[in-house]
């Protein structure tokens, strides 16, 4: 009998089991419509000889012999579906079922992870990762030990986002908000801006997201790291945050602001319309990105665009040739859209 499962194919299981290959194929794809139909006697042959050459009675072994099932699995770690075409998550799963499809690809939604702890979970006892080839993953925050549990055992995954906390790299398509960032701050100041801030949750003591980090970087790159780094309102906080902010913006004669959420800018530009504060002219307000949060507001503001759906097409590509393995790198960044908007003009004065 062979010693190492590598070696092994699916007829050298069925040789052994003295079944015919689709049997073996049957039972290694746990099919509970056409396992009904073997004989439990046969079956369980099947089953010993796999546990005895090292495999695993579940999908992990069509892995291990190169075949798959054409799946491709998507996990959010946030409610994303059903999703219409105003929503945040709508151009990257636009992108994902786009490119899926020219690859002949199915895409599988996985919904029954429970949460815990205000967190959804991807591992759970009765978790079914193992009928997708591999899987994408879509949310802000993704928990750093599942992450490396993915790692560890080997599972082909993608991260629609950059991550860089679970203590090996993860396989992940982002966004460039580090460039992004540092070329519309360094824009500012050739405008004549001399007193910045920066507007978002990384001004939080707590951890923050790898996307919140690298705008911060890029903002501090181009600004000082002694610039004004504001926090901006919690999810749910009251409507009061924006006045407060502009408080402060005004107190510390701020002319420029880099807001990272751009439902917070658009909070933000509307407490100054109410206080009769021209935006640009007495404060220019940047969106660092789009809402995650949705927002109805005609302002055509300068900043950037995040590269959702593009995003989503390079992740599927990217798991595709992790698949196959002919991936020649496993982390990419992708340029963000750069807008010129009509809320960044020169100081007053200037």
């Amino acid at each position: 009998m062979p010693q190492k499962a590598t070696r092994l194919t699916q007829r050298d299981i069925a040789r052994l089991a003295n079944v015919s290959q689709t049997t073996v194929s049957l039972v290694l794809n746990n099919r509970s419509d056409a396992t009904a139909r073997i004989p439990a006697e046969t079956r369980d042959r099947v089953l010993k000889v796999i546990r005895e050459t090292g495999y695993q009675a579940d999908p992990l072994a069509r892995r291990m012999l190169k075949q798959r099932n054409q799946i491709l699995g998507v996990f959010t770690y946030e409610s994303v579906f059903p999703s219409t075409s105003g929503d945040f998550y709508y151009p990257f799963l636009a992108g994902i079922e786009d490119r899926a499809e020219r690859l002949g690809w199915d895409l599988l939604l996985f919904t029954s992870a429970p949460v815990a702890d205000g967190h959804r979970r991807i591992f759970h006892e009765n978790n079914r990762l193992r009928i997708a080839d591999g899987c994408l993953l879509l949310g802000r925050e993704v928990p750093s030990d599942e992450l490396a549990r993915l790692i560890a055992e080997d599972y082909p995954f993608v991260s629609v986002g950059r991550r860089d906390d679970a203590g090996a790299p993860v396989p992940s398509v982002g966004a460039d908000y580090t460039t992004a960032t540092h070329t519309i701050v360094t824009k500012a100041i050739a405008l004549g801006h001399r007193h910045v801030a920066y507007a978002g949750p990384a001004a939080s003591p707590a951890p923050i997201p790898e996307s919140s980090a690298d705008r911060l970087h890029g903002f501090h790159q181009a600004a000082g790291r002694k610039s004004l780094v504001l926090p901006t309102a919690p999810a749910g906080s009251a409507d009061g945050w924006a006045a407060r902010l502009l408080d402060v913006l005004l107190d510390r004669k701020i002319t420029a602001v880099f807001v990272e959420e751009r439902a917070d800018a658009v909070s933000l530009v509307a407490a100054a319309t109410a206080r009769g504060i021209d935006v640009p002219g007495d404060l220019s307000v940047v969106a660092l990105g789009d809402s995650t949060r949705p927002v109805a507001s005609d302002v055509d503001f300068s900043g950037f665009h995040v590269p959702r759906r593009a995003m989503g097409v390079r992740a599927v590509e990217l798991l595709e040739a992790i698949l196959s393995g002919t991936a020649t790198s496993q982390q990419i960044l992708l340029p963000c859209e750069l807008t010129e908007g009509t809320t960044l003009t020169p100081p007053k004065g200037v």
